[in-house]
């Protein structure tokens, strides 16, 4: 999986100027359109315990239509607008996997650079890797596609450790718990693996993850409203939602800061779709964004950090106590954002979200998804 900087115009990345697509932009909907846009979402709302969904589509670096329903805060009644920021739970992976292509790009990042042991990007940061370990075998493309191992979704996942322990003290916890599989041979998705990959991302960069992220990913995309969450509802940056949590789980007793390369971003919703607008050429050269999208030989319908399907389109959903959202960019260029203040488990209330967002997309009769 080496990757070098061929196909990229010089000096692009490393000034972080990048032009926008040349792609046309989304036409607006009309009245009747969005009279339907809004008969929808309040349907999604009366059929699931949602207090807040925020939608956001666009195309050619521009946000053709933005709408926000509901509350932003429940206990307050505070009416939900689109200004309205919200955590994005595992959408924030795509935003890691392509902070790590323009590092790629950029002729400071190969694909199959090992990450752990004495000559990997992080060293031995959880004490010595004995020879001969797996963990010496893991590569940027293993984390970025979930295929180094070990460090499944599970109650096992470092992620979701004390909210007290550091950063470092998660990592090297992670790091004592022996791999499953040898590297490259199975899927298990895994947020500690990206976890990972912000620790490289500082490594290469020589500055803290959400800095490089924003200035070489977010500005260019015109996403750069975009920061890391706060843990506690004292917390909150300006103008975010509050979480509501469901089956006694609390929202605000999770350390989603130091979940940042895999699950700590905040954002509106149309900075998520500007987002997935940019993740592509010319942000990234033709090349990186070909590798971005490959699926895997042990899981092909995840590339590296974005799930994928034959008909071209790419997409990742987030989901966190009080937070479940979705992202989306189709094979012909439109993207769009679903956000919303609570989740439900095991009640299809994820699956509904997507179906709602395609109905919303069909509504428009000039779109073409």
């Amino acid at each position: 999986m080496r990757m070098d900087r061929r196909g990229l115009l010089a000096g692009a990345v490393a000034a972080f100027a990048v032009p926008r697509a040349a792609s046309a932009a989304l036409a607006e909907p009309s009245a009747a359109a969005r009279d339907r846009i809004g008969e929808l979402a309040a349907g999604y709302l009366r059929e699931f315990p949602v207090p807040g969904l925020s939608v956001a589509f666009a195309q050619g670096g521009k946000v053709g239509y933005a709408g926000a329903f509901g509350l932003a805060d429940r206990n307050a009644g505070t009416k939900l607008v689109t200004t309205h920021r919200f955590r994005l739970a595992s959408v924030s992976k795509p935003v890691t996997a392509v902070a790590i292509f323009t590092l790629v790009d950029a002729g400071r990042l190969s694909l199959d650079a090992r990450v752990l042991g004495p000559s990997g990007l992080l060293g031995e940061p959880g004490g010595p890797i004995p020879a001969g370990s797996r963990l010496r075998e893991i590569t940027v493309h293993h984390l970025l596609t979930h295929t180094a191992g070990g460090w499944p979704n599970n109650a096992t996942d470092p992620m979701f450790m004390p909210p007290l322990l550091s950063m470092d003290d998660v990592i090297a916890a992670g790091l004592r718990v022996p791999l499953a599989n040898a590297p490259g041979t199975a899927y298990a998705y895994s947020n500690f693996g990206y976890c990972l990959l912000g620790r490289a991302i500082e490594k290469v960069a020589g500055k803290p993850y959400d800095a490089y992220v924003r200035e070489a990913v977010l500005a260019p995309a015109r996403a750069a409203g975009m920061a890391i969450a706060g843990n506690t509802l004292a917390e909150r940056m300006p103008d975010e939602v509050r979480y509501h949590g469901q089956d006694g789980q609390d929202p605000y007793a999770i350390n989603v800061r130091r979940m940042d390369a895999h699950g700590g971003w905040t954002a509106t919703a149309s900075d998520v779709a500007l987002f997935a607008d940019a993740a592509g050429p010319p942000l990234l050269s033709a090349a990186a964004t070909k590798a971005m999208v490959a699926g895997s030989a042990a899981e092909p319908g995840y590339a590296c950090g974005w799930r994928i399907n034959a008909a071209g389109n790419r997409w990742h959903g987030g989901s966190l106590a009080g937070t479940a959202t979705l992202m989306v960019r189709t094979a012909r260029g439109m993207c769009w954002a679903g956000l919303t203040n609570t989740r439900q488990r095991n009640d299809g209330m994820a699956a509904a979200l997507d179906r709602l967002l395609w109905a919303m997309v069909r509504s428009v009769p000039e779109w073409r998804a």
